[in-house]
C-alpha cells in the first residue's frame, strides 16, 4: 500500500511528493525544495519515518520543480531519473536560475533516462509510467491502477490544465495528452497535481475549462 506526502516548496508553491510503501523505501517526485528550511523539512519527514530513499524522480524539468535535485542526490545517494528529453530543459537551467531569484541554485544533471516502457518499482509496489508532452516536452506522470491515483505534474490541473507558453511546450500536444491519456484513465482516479490541490479525472472530464469531455 502506497503513502503519499505533499510538500508544498519554493516561491512557485510546487508540490513535492514522497512515496512510499511498508517496506519504507521511498521515491521523491520532483523536489522543489530550495531554502535550507525546505530541505530540512524534507528531510526530517523522511527520518522520522524511518525511510529508505531508493529513487528520485522528476516529472519534468522545469525550475520549480528541480531545486532540490542536487540535495536529494547528495542526502540520500540516488540518481535522477527522467525522460532523455528532459535532460536539456536541466541544462538550461542554471542560465536562467538568478534571474528568478535562485542565486544559489546547485546543478545537476540526469542520470538514468526513463519513458513510458519504464515502471517505477520501489518495495512491493510499483507504478505505470504515462508519457504526456505538452507543457514540457519529455513530461511524463505516475500511475497506479490498484490505488487509483496519479501524481501527474503540471499537466492536469484542478479545472485547468498546464502552461503551454515556456519553451518545448505545445498547446495542441497538451490537449492530445489530455484527452487521449490522462482522460483513458478512470473517473475515480485521483490526480496530485504539481501545484495546488488534487482533483479526479471525471470531475476534470465535467467541469475543466480548457479541456471539457463531458
Amino acid at each position: 500500500m502506497i503513502s503519499i506526502q505533499q510538500f508544498t516548496f519554493n516561491q512557485f508553491q510546487e508540490n513535492t511528493f514522497v512515496l512510499f510503501d511498508e517496506t519504507k523505501e521511498a521515491i521523491i517526485i520532483d523536489p522543489g525544495c530550495y531554502s535550507p528550511q525546505e530541505k530540512e523539512v524534507l528531510k526530517a519527514f523522511i527520518e522520522q519515518n524511518d525511510l529508505k530513499v531508493v529513487r528520485l524522480i522528476n516529472t519534468h524539468c522545469h525550475i520549480d520543480h528541480v531545486l532540490g535535485n542536487k540535495f536529494v542526490k547528495d542526502t540520500y545517494n540516488v540518481k535522477l531519473e527522467a525522460h532523455r528529453i528532459e535532460a536539456e530543459q536541466l541544462n538550461q537551467v542554471p542560465l536562467y536560475a538568478p534571474s528568478y531569484g535562485f542565486g544559489g541554485y546547485d546543478a545537476t544533471t540526469v542520470d538514468v533516462f526513463i519513458d513510458e516502457k519504464t515502471d517505477i518499482t520501489f518495495g512491493n509496489s510499483t507504478l505505470k509510467t504515462l508519457f504526456v508532452p505538452g507543457h514540457s516536452p519529455g513530461h511524463l506522470a505516475f500511475y497506479s491502477a490498484e490505488q487509483k491515483f496519479c501524481i501527474n505534474g503540471d499537466v492536469l490541473f484542478l479545472q485547468s490544465i498546464g502552461r503551454t507558453d515556456l519553451p518545448g511546450g505545445s498547446m495542441e500536444v497538451l490537449r492530445d495528452s489530455i484527452q487521449n491519456v490522462m482522460y483513458k484513465l478512470p473517473d475515480d482516479t485521483k490526480i496530485y497535481c504539481g501545484h495546488g490541490n488534487p482533483t479526479m479525472i471525471g470531475f476534470e472530464k465535467k467541469n475543466n475549462q480548457f479541456i471539457r469531455e463531458i
